[in-house]
């Protein structure tokens, strides 16, 4: 889409005030042709930032997204106006993947799959479902013939879920991870990752929404807004922690790094993408603090 002078989008964000312990809510307008910020505060209905230059790409700003302006965390939240979801939606339209307990093992090179394709990866999950939770996620398909084995297989291990963000992304997805039937997949698009990892018609390595609406119900289950989280699969016995850094993952190569981590010999026995509260960021960097120079760029940053 090409860019007029002075085009900008708006977008509803929100920020929580640690001091009043209350949300406050903002409108944020971005303008394209310099990446400069102006927010206002709703409620007050006054300017809380002037037009600023920041560091902030409109690949930053969709729905559910938080972006960091002068030390505040703003949560992305709606679009402010008719043209600006009109003109991002499709570009940043959401689906959900998951990565099947069969295929856990060879999640890295699906990762790397997918930001090959170009899609943006926002949220992240290993967890384990019940035979209950399962049963939930594929209630559509209860009447059929192959809904007690699709449930069995689905509780057998982990999964990882993912949201996924980009243009077409639920065509574009399912494009991806090809025909339901294996077989079929490896007849008919050999690249596409059921055709590569897949076995059968179940066994068939991943997952992807069908449509907008599915898309909408399988997010909030896995990434539920409020509520109970999934059942996370960390045993917290001879593990260490390894923390994949902001700017590894906004170039997209968090999938490369977990390869190697996995040829070095160890087990990923749990994952999660999250963005972390400054304050929980200091906390979690402060022993190095007075330690390291780079400690102020520990800090400064969103960390997942």
């Amino acid at each position: 889409m090409a860019s007029t002078l002075d085009e900008k989008f708006a977008f509803e964000a929100e920020w929580y005030d640690p001091h009043a312990c209350l949300i406050r809510k903002y409108q944020v307008l971005y303008y394209v042709t310099d990446s400069t910020v102006e927010i206002y505060d709703v409620k007050n209905r006054r300017q809380f930032l002037k037009r600023s230059k920041t560091e902030i790409s409109l690949l930053d700003l969709y729905i559910g997204s938080t972006i960091a302006i002068h030390a505040r965390q703003f949560k992305i939240v709606a679009y402010g106006d008719e043209y600006s979801r009109k003109a991002l939606s499709s570009k940043k339209e959401r689906t959900l993947g998951i990565i099947k307990p069969d295929v856990c093992d060879k999640f890295s090179q699906i990762l790397e799959a997918i930001y090959d394709r170009g899609f943006k990866v926002t949220k992240m999950k290993m967890c384990q479902l019940s035979r209950s939770e399962a049963g939930q996620f594929y209630q559509e398909h209860q009447a059929k013939s192959f809904y007690n084995g699709l449930i069995q297989f689905m509780s057998s291990g982990p999964v990882i879920a993912f949201e996924l963000i980009g243009e077409g992304a639920i065509l574009n997805w399912r494009a991806l991870i090809g025909p339901t039937d294996s077989a079929t997949a490896r007849s008919e698009a050999p690249a596409s990752l059921r055709a590569r990892f897949g076995t059968d018609n179940t066994r068939n390595a991943c997952h992807g929404s069908d449509s907008e609406q599915s898309a909408t119900r399988e997010i909030e289950f896995f990434f539920p807004s409020k509520g109970v989280k999934r059942r996370s699969t960390a045993t917290f016995t001879d593990c260490t922690l390894c923390v994949i850094k902001p700017h590894t993952v906004l170039a997209g190569n968090a999938g490369k790094i977990i390869s190697e981590i996995k040829k070095a010999g160890f087990e990923v026995s749990a994952l999660q993408m999250f963005n972390m509260e400054r304050a929980n960021a200091e906390e979690f960097y402060e022993i190095y603090k007075g330690v390291l120079q780079e400690y102020k760029d520990f800090h400064s940053r969103n960390v997942i």
